[in-house]
């Protein structure tokens, strides 16, 4: 059984392709198969694999390195939170807390941790669908997530499936 659909599995065979080695086709392929569905569940693994001639624990070392690949589904707000070190000093920690304790159990929000959002002039800081907020405190994080929840901000669709504003 086949995870990509008939069309992105012509596009994927198309990026193989392009290398002269087919395993460095794994993150556009994992691009395209998130693209598709919204995450990377491990039928795309598996796929991935098979059209690299790689192993799927081969996809997956690449794929978990990087934070924008997600591995479960996520909500139609998916709320990255930095903690590096600027962030860290500034109160990262704390508007991640406050979230993840706020919408831990709302289906419609994913809070992440992420490494950097290279916004250290402004931070701490967030993105909501990738879209950039900064100088934040717990509780104005919450009120923009708040705001993107009651339509009052307009979320961008960051995928074709699951992770859409």
């Amino acid at each position: 059984m086949s995870f990509f659909n008939e069309a992105n599995l012509a596009k994927a065979r198309e990026i193989v392709a392009m290398y002269p080695q087919a395993k460095s086709a794994i993150l556009p392929l994992a691009h395209l198969a998130q693209d598709q569905h919204g995450w990377l569940p491990p039928e795309a693994i598996q796929q991935i694999g098979e059209l690299v001639g790689r192993t799927s624990a081969d996809v997956l070392g690449t794929v978990s390195f990087y934070t924008m690949f997600k591995r479960k589904p996520c909500g139609k707000l998916l709320v990255s939170v930095c903690t590096n070190v600027t962030c860290l000093v500034v109160g990262g920690p704390e508007v991640l807390h406050h979230l993840e304790e706020t919408y831990g159990t709302d289906i419609d929000v994913t809070v992440e941790e992420v490494e950097c959002l290279a916004a250290c002039g402004g931070a701490p800081a967030l993105q909501v669908n990738y879209e950039f907020h900064e100088k934040l405190t717990p509780e104005s994080a919450q009120a923009i997530v708040e705001e993107y929840k009651s339509g009052k901000r307009k979320a961008r669709t960051i995928s074709g499936a699951t992770v859409a504003g």
